[in-house]
């Protein structure tokens, strides 16, 4: 299949089942964002999958079905382990024990539950669980970079936000 008729068969799905997919996810989340997001990701998937197809699938709309059905269980899993992140960030007071002053450990969990969600995951699961970053990555269905990259972003914003109250490194 060339480039154009991929783009032409995605076009096509899109024109003719975006309804379809829409109902199926709002079915499988009951919000009217996160479906229209997720339809948004199924196109997006869909377009770049037919475009590298040998031939279009034998039913278009099962297969996008199936994608649709892939990026739900994928954001739920994203979602699960972000509220897992949260719940297993150390509570002040224990980390007040262990390694740092009361008020640094205050200050640290506040900053990391102010994270993004997708680098505040990256951050339970390297510095506090131990992961190593392909492990990391798989759980999350992204790269090792994009996973060192959100670690890296994560660690500036903590460091900023930790100047902005006034802690200063020595």
């Amino acid at each position: 299949m060339s480039q154009g008729s991929g783009r032409d068969l995605a076009d096509l799905a899109f024109r003719q089942h975006r309804a379809q997919v829409y109902r199926f996810l709002l079915r499988k989340t009951g919000n009217h964002h996160d479906a229209e997001e997720l339809t948004q990701r199924v196109f997006v998937d869909a377009a770049s999958a037919l475009a590298a197809e040998q031939g279009p699938p034998d039913s278009l709309l099962a297969w996008l079905y199936a994608v649709a059905e892939r990026r739900f269980i994928d954001e739920v899993r994203r979602r699960v382990v972000a509220r897992r992140g949260i719940a297993l960030l150390p509570r002040a007071e224990e980390a007040a024990d262990r390694t740092y002053p009361r008020e640094i450990a205050q200050a640290l969990e506040a900053a990391i539950k102010r994270l993004p969600d997708d680098q505040r995951v990256v951050v339970v699961m390297k510095v506090l669980e131990g992961r190593r970053f392909a492990e990391i990555a798989a759980t999350l269905g992204t790269t090792e970079a994009a996973c060192k990259m959100r670690l890296s972003r994560a660690i500036a914003k903590i460091k900023r936000d930790l100047q902005d109250q006034g802690f200063q490194p020595e």
